[in-house]
């Protein structure tokens, strides 16, 4: 993948190549979201048994969709250079999906701060993807996490961004 051409420096770097946290002080506080999308490809019948509640772990939906929302809010103590951000708002839904068979994951994530929550939106679909594994893995241990990726952000100073189809 290219870096973004609009700025191709990376900032999360000094003039040492050391890694740093990029200083935010001197941005505005601005209305901030991002959407990220996952799957979570298994056999039709463990996409079936957990439709039905028929899994000795509980709820699998509810547990992960609650670890995705409980992710988001801890991006920062995860990933090392993200910024910990006052979250107004974490989605994340799971969605059957027989043609994979499977599950989509999406999450939505927004703020007012000085910098955006495309972090915070990956790691509610990453964390949301592995609990739903971790609920199902008694009877499907070849389940796949795929496809995780940021579907768009907007706000802040680089603007709008909408992953091309």
């Amino acid at each position: 993948m290219q870096a973004n051409s609009q700025n191709s420096s990376l900032s999360h770097l000094n003039d040492r190549g050391e890694a740093q946290m990029v200083d935010v002080s001197a941005k505005g506080a601005t209305v901030r979201e991002a959407l990220a999308r996952g799957q979570v490809r298994m056999d039709r019948a463990t996409l079936a048994a957990i439709a039905a509640g028929n899994l000795p772990k509980g709820d699998v939906l509810a547990t992960a969709r609650l670890a995705g929302i409980m992710a988001a809010k801890q991006t920062a103590s995860l990933i090392p250079l993200c910024h910990p951000l006052p979250l107004s708002l974490v989605e994340v839904t799971l969605t059957p999906d027989p043609d994979l068979p499977g599950y989509q994951i999406t999450a939505r994530v927004k703020t007012k701060a000085e910098t955006g929550v495309e972090m915070e939106a990956l790691t509610a679909v990453t964390v949301t993807a592995l609990t739903l594994y971790d609920m199902a893995k008694a009877i499907d241990k070849a389940m796949d996490i795929t496809h995780i990726h940021l579907v768009q952000k907007t706000g802040g100073k680089s603007g709008d961004w909408h992953r091309p189809a």
